[in-house]
């Protein structure tokens, strides 16, 4: 009976706010098909609605993957990141690439059967903090679903890709964008925001499948007090919070990890960090729920159902973002259903589905801003020499903002048991910046990015960073221990796919797609991509005939060539010759700045410039110009024309006059320059 009065409170609800929802497709994608996938389709971002990017497909295995090779391949039309997993459904390969694009092809054959370009602007750029890239689209009944980066929700016919309806679904168009692959139950669209570096304040809500309206949204950071509170979770909530901090937004973006559970009626989704990152530059004290967490909402109204604080406290960007995966495991002799998370913090978590119970965690890297869970509650002692905005001192802290896993794919084989992560291994030193205030551009952290530039951190050296680098980890959620480890050279490879031929199969960031036996950890088989890869693979059949298909272009490491690749048994595609390799040679103008003018330079550089161009003026990531190189180095008046008037902007280097004065411009200008003349003298390129 509480069930049924519970169901109808909901309806009127929705009633009463005038948003009646439209029934789910009969035809097409089902949420019947979503829950159990038909064998040889892949119908979501994790392949189901339990997120396991698991194909059940037997074809390809461990004994022939050595007979794998390319059945065809399709060029992208941009030469950003690449981070989509490909759906496949009656015959029909759909995928989005950079800047929103949404493309179909004959899973078959490969022929482009239509594309879609939402076109947008450039200049969006400058508020999405890392790439014009998309994940991934959603299928439902006759449609394709994609979220773009300048915050629209899109739903596009399936046939023709023609547009059904578009809403702009972000707040505004300064702090919010949208790089996650939307998700789909029950005739509603669910998708949030990024904008956790900015001044967003983090949702998620759900949008009517066939109209594109509003039917709820949950809020992930409580809003002004004065205002009252949407609900009694925000209420709760701002008692973590001190200090202004909705001045700011206060963060929390779910800006990646949506999970449905039809088992529980229950949307699960991972929450960003707070805003800004260190605390003490906006006088937030306590746990800021609901940021760097996972949190579940009812899937028909959007009420509170329960959350898990992975990194209370969080000061190091340790989103809670990554995807989220439902299992049935037998554990400790009973049969649980679990929800299990591997976040940017270190710690492989396994919770009640249900009721968000903590049951275990593991450390699956190395890492030290905690000090140990708690066996009980799950909650994080942390460690104090990790507090770096209480010290005032650098904080070499595991892992780092980049995570120890971040939104590339994991995956769970339910024939060994395992979760397969692509993990990064990393320190990063962190500085709390002296004086910060707010301002209308760019990051917001509050942190001081010109670190590696401190006399301290160079007379350290690698011993206090080391080079990062990656891993395959095969771990096992019961046990909460590593069952076999592949060692990476680098780190940020990308997601990765299990399948019942006891088979993973990931891309790496130096260009290499791997087959793996998924029980050992043995390398069976690799194709060179030309290209580093970070999306997941995924596999579909047709006519009897699996494959194995994912995107290429990562940039960084290795230069960038977009691509859709497809694989099969016998495949006799080959691509063509990768173009060569330009021999960039450093020969940046004399140094002539001041000692204050550096340090100026530097600061200023570690703030506005390193997100796009990479820390230490070295970039690194291949998609953004490395200004070491950059021809405007020549001239204060050219460098000036595109800093602060934005001359480039149609190229997303917008205007940053808001922030930046002219020589301020020439401050940041002399300290790239001098980077450029160091490592030209230590031989560098």
């Amino acid at each position: 009976m509480k069930i049924k009065a519970l169901g109808v409170a909901a309806l009127i609800l929705l009633a009463a706010c005038g948003k009646h929802p439209s029934p789910p497709p009969s035809q097409g994608v089902t949420d019947a098909m979503l829950q159990a996938a038909p064998e040889g389709e892949w119908l979501s971002y994790g392949r189901d609605y339990n997120e396991q990017r698991f194909s059940p497909l037997t074809q390809i295995t461990d004994k022939n993957v050595t007979q794998v090779g390319l059945a065809w391949s399709a060029d992208l039309d941009t030469a950003r990141g690449q981070e989509a997993t490909p759906l496949m459904h009656d015959g029909v390969l759909y995928i989005s690439t950079a800047w929103s694009m949404v493309k179909a092809y004959d899973a078959k054959t490969g022929g482009l059967k239509w594309a879609y370009d939402p076109k947008v602007p450039r200049e969006t750029l400058i508020r999405a903090c890392c790439d014009a890239v998309n994940r991934g689209v959603a299928l439902y009944g006759d449609k394709v679903y994609v979220g773009t980066l300048d915050g629209r929700l899109v739903a596009l016919d399936q046939k023709s890709g023609n547009v059904v309806w578009s809403k702009t679904v972000v707040p505004n168009q300064q702090d919010y964008s949208i790089t996650g692959a939307p998700r789909v139950a029950k005739g509603k669209v669910f998708i949030g925001s990024g904008g956790a570096e900015y001044k967003a304040r983090g949702y998620i809500a759900a949008y009517d499948a066939q109209s594109g309206d509003e039917l709820w949204k949950f809020h992930t950071v409580p809003g002004n007090p004065a205002d009252g509170f949407e609900n009694s979770a925000m209420e709760k909530a701002a008692k973590s919070w001190t200090g202004d901090w909705w001045k700011l937004g206060g963060g929390g973006t779910v800006w990646d990890s949506i999970t449905y559970d039809p088992a529980t009626n229950l949307v699960l989704f991972g929450t960003g960090n707070a805003e800004p990152w260190n605390p003490a530059a906006a006088g937030r004290e306590g746990d800021s729920l609901y940021t760097s967490s996972i949190v579940a909402v009812d899937a028909d109204t959007g009420a509170y159902a329960w959350h898990f604080q992975e990194t209370p406290e969080d000061r190091w960007d340790f989103d809670s973002a990554a995807q989220i995966t439902i299992a049935d495991l037998n554990i400790g002799g009973q049969q649980r259903h679990v929800a299990l998370h591997a976040p940017k913090n270190g710690f492989f978590y396994t919770l009640d589905a249900k009721t968000g119970a903590f049951i275990s965690a593991g450390p699956f890297v190395p890492q030290n801003w905690a000090k140990g869970i708690d066996a009980k509650t799950g909650r994080a002692e942390i460690n104090p020499a990790a507090r770096y905005e209480k010290s005032g001192a650098i904080a070499p802290v595991a892992p780092t903002f980049f995570g120890a896993h971040s939104w590339q794919p994991m995956s769970h084989s339910p024939a060994t048991g395992l979760i397969y992560i692509p993990a990064n291994i990393a320190v990063f030193p962190y500085l709390a910046a002296k004086n910060w205030k707010a301002d209308a551009i760019g990051w917001q952290s509050a942190l001081d990015f010109s670190v590696l530039d401190k006399p301290a951190m160079q007379q350290a050296g690698a011993a206090a960073t080391p080079a990062p680098s990656g891993a395959l980890i095969a771990w096992d959620p019961v046990a909460q221990k590593q069952v076999w480890q592949v060692a990476l050279p680098a780190p940020l490879n990308g997601g990765t796919l299990a399948t019942a031929g006891n088979l993973v199969f990931q891309g790496t960031t130096l260009g290499d797609f791997v087959a793996y036996s998924a029980d050992k950890g043995a390398k069976l088989w690799s194709f060179p991509v030309q290209s580093g890869v970070g999306a997941a693979p995924m596999s579909y059949a047709i006519d009897g005939i699996q494959y194995v298909a994912v995107l290429t272009g990562q940039g960084g490491a290795s230069q960038n060539i977009s691509r859709l690749l497809v694989f099969r048994l016998g495949g006799t595609g080959k691509l063509p010759p990768p173009p060569p390799m330009i021999a960039r040679v450093l020969d940046p103008p004399p140094y002539t700045g001041t000692p204050a003018q550096l340090e100026h330079g530097s600061e200023l550089y570690g703030r506005y410039c390193f997100a796009c161009h990479g820390l230490s003026a070295v970039s690194q990531v291949g998609n953004n110009p490395d200004l070491r190189h950059s021809a405007a180095l020549d001239d204060a008046k050219a460098f000036g024309i595109v800093v602060i008037d934005g001359a480039l902007k149609h190229n997303g280097m917008v205007s940053f006059a808001s922030a930046l004065k002219p020589e301020d411009a020439e401050a940041i200008r002399q300290y790239v320059i001098k980077r450029a003349n160091d490592d030209k003298a230590r031989g560098g390129t």
